[in-house]
């Protein structure tokens, strides 16, 4: 049984940071590239980063600098750094797995999201 949970969403003020976690069970995680998704309301679905089975890390322009991806093999876990958080920031989180091409597909795994708020 595959599952991506994820996790460390909330509420921050601008300015603010949070770590969001995505533990992964049921498939060989280290042979996989992850990625995490977001979706503000009224707005597509769209890439922040990803990182891939060898490690290496690949941003979106518009958080790198900003937020940090990273994965831990021994937990089945993928991480994401949020720092200097932004209103424009605000949207469900969600963690993906897959072959690098197929990422962001049906054919890849994802988790049901976690949301992130940021406001004053």
């Amino acid at each position: 049984q595959v599952q991506l949970v994820e996790s460390g969403g909330g509420l921050v003020q601008p300015g603010g940071s949070l770590r969001l976690s995505c533990e992964a069970s049921g498939f060989t995680f280290s042979l996989y590239a992850v990625a995490w998704y977001r979706q503000a309301p009224g707005k597509q679905r769209e890439l922040v980063a990803y990182i891939t089975a060898g490690g290496a890390t690949n941003y979106e322009k518009f958080v790198e600098g900003q937020f940090t991806i990273s994965r831990d093999n021994a937990k089945n876990t993928l991480y994401l750094q949020l720092n200097n958080l932004k209103p424009e920031d605000t949207a469900v989180y969600r963690c993906n797995a897959g072959r690098t091409y197929e990422l962001g597909s049906d054919f890849s795994y994802w988790g049901q999201g976690t949301q992130v708020t940021v406001s004053s």
